[in-house]
């Protein structure tokens, strides 16, 4: 199984350094293991995350892609969705199946038909538009939602 996964890992890394997607950047954390890779993350213009580069490690599992990743930030971020410690907490990133507290559906979940670049893309998505309805960092969201508060304030003003 292992191989399987360190077979697909490898092309996805190919693919990324032959075609690079605007926003992010990675490669292996050790040219010897292909389970773990860095990943860095341009801050989406038009965010408060906007110029920012933001350092991440993604650990893949021995039976990936039929199960997720993980996905830590080493760079400190403040996000609704990202743990105190740095854990991404987004959807795609939790086990396949029905969600065991009712949250979401299965459809957004972990599915093997994601890839490293659509990932990393959700995450740079997540950036854009936090989920603050569920969220890992209780007081980034009520900040975020502060923020969006003076923010329609303003607007209307």
């Amino acid at each position: 199984m292992a191989s399987q996964a360190s077979l697909l890992l490898q092309k996805q890394l190919k693919d990324l350094c032959k075609n690079p997607v605007d926003g992010f950047s990675a490669g292996l954390v050790d040219e010897n293991n292909i389970f773990e890779w860095s990943v860095t993350i341009i801050g989406p213009p038009d965010t408060l995350y906007e110029g920012g580069f933001f350092n991440a490690i993604m650990s893949f599992p021995p039976n990936y892609p039929n199960s997720p990743p993980t996905v830590k930030f080493t760079s400190e971020i403040w996000h609704p969705n990202v743990y105190p410690d740095g854990r991404v907490c987004i959807s795609i990133l939790h086990p396949p199946g029905d969600d065991p507290n009712g949250y979401e559906l299965a459809s957004e979940r972990w599915m093997p038909v994601h890839t490293v670049e659509s990932i990393v893309l959700s995450i740079i998505s997540m950036l854009s538009s936090p989920n603050d309805e569920s969220p890992a960092n209780v007081e980034a969201a009520n900040g975020e939602r502060q923020e969006m508060n003076s923010r329609g304030r303003l607007a209307a003003a």
